[in-house]
């Protein structure tokens, strides 16, 4: 028998294999996400997430530097905010001495190029852990009031240095308000990266450790996504677009490759994908028991996030992904 084709040909070593692959990581494909606290010289380990921290901003600013040296060109900002400043307003999100404020200017006062990015939404400043106002009585989160809410947080956020503000909340007409915002304050050049599609997961359990803002009571699949729909992302990312959006987001992304995929091919602008909490302790326990080899999962599933079209990827893996590409 005759082989028209040999396939393997083109597997034979590793530099063939490199030479012909469809996929390549880079440093600047990823964001990494940071958790910043208040006080000074602090690095507190977040349990349900092995090797990840909060830190102050002091301690923020020398991991920043070291990450621009890494090559890793953008950062995502979010903040564990004091009990006390907590209440169903959100009013401490947009005071313009607040921690995420001051985290921003510290940042780019140390590294101006880096592209530094902030979290809105309202779950670390509610007394009752949601991304948006409570309606007290129903228990309704309530979309036009935390949309004006959220926007004031936004333009602190742009006037404090941010490069991209990154709303997380999935309330209706967001992206259009803020735009907007944007554009009458003189913040034109500001960006949107919109979690376009964020689903209720059970994957985000660790990060709400991390940040003390796990909803107080019910859950959020009033605002976030059913993960049985695949339609709706797609309606969700176009109307996004549609206002404003510079960036789309997937979130999950292990358990949404797919959805990646369906809004790589449907939009024209960049999309990012948040490798999230949950994906990050999966990985780092089943490594810690030996189930599996901890660096080759790495490198596998954050290829197989861009493989399925994400331009850039949120991951707590960054630096160590970094590390394992420069060998």
């Amino acid at each position: 028998m005759i082989l028209q084709h040999r396939n393997r040909i083109l597997r034979r070593n590793a530099a063939i294999r490199e030479m012909v692959a469809e996929t390549q990581l880079r440093a600047s494909d990823f964001i990494l996400p940071l958790f910043i606290t208040e006080g000074n010289d602090v690095v507190e380990p977040i349990s349900s997430m092995p090797n990840y921290f909060r830190r102050s901003v002091d301690k923020t600013v020398e991991e920043v530097k070291e990450l621009w040296q890494m090559g890793i060109r953008s950062v995502l900002l979010f903040v564990k905010c004091d009990d006390a400043l907590k209440d169903n307003t959100g009013k401490e999100s947009w005071n313009p001495d607040g921690l995420m404020q001051q985290s921003v200017k510290s940042i780019k006062d140390a590294v101006p190029e880096m592209v530094v990015m902030t979290d809105v939404a309202l779950d670390p400043y509610s007394e009752y852990g949601h991304d948006g106002i409570v309606d007290v009585k129903s228990g309704y989160i309530l979309n036009d009031e935390t949309v004006e809410a959220l926007t004031r947080m936004s333009l602190s956020h742009a006037a404090a240095g941010a490069d991209f503000i990154a709303p997380s909340d999935m309330m209706d007409g967001r992206i259009g308000a803020f735009r907007k915002a944007l554009e009458a304050d003189g913040f034109s050049g500001v960006g949107i990266m919109s979690y376009s599609a964020k689903y209720a997961s059970c994957f985000y359990g660790p990060f709400r450790d991390a940040l003390d803002s796990a909803p107080g009571f019910g859950d959020k699949k009033t605002y976030q996504m059913n993960y049985a729909n695949r339609i709706e992302a797609i309606n969700e990312t176009l109307q996004d677009v549609a206002e404003g959006a510079d960036i789309v987001m997937v979130k999950p992304a292990m358990a949404y490759l797919d959805i990646i995929r369906e809004i790589a091919n449907t939009v024209t602008v960049p999309v990012s994908a948040y490798h999230v909490s949950g994906e990050y302790a999966m990985i780092k326990a089943a490594a810690e028991r030996g189930w599996l080899d901890e660096e080759k999962a790495v490198l596998e599933s954050l290829t197989s996030i861009k493989r399925a079209g994400a331009a850039l990827i949120a991951t707590y893996f960054a630096k160590d992904a970094v590390r394992l590409l420069h060998r």
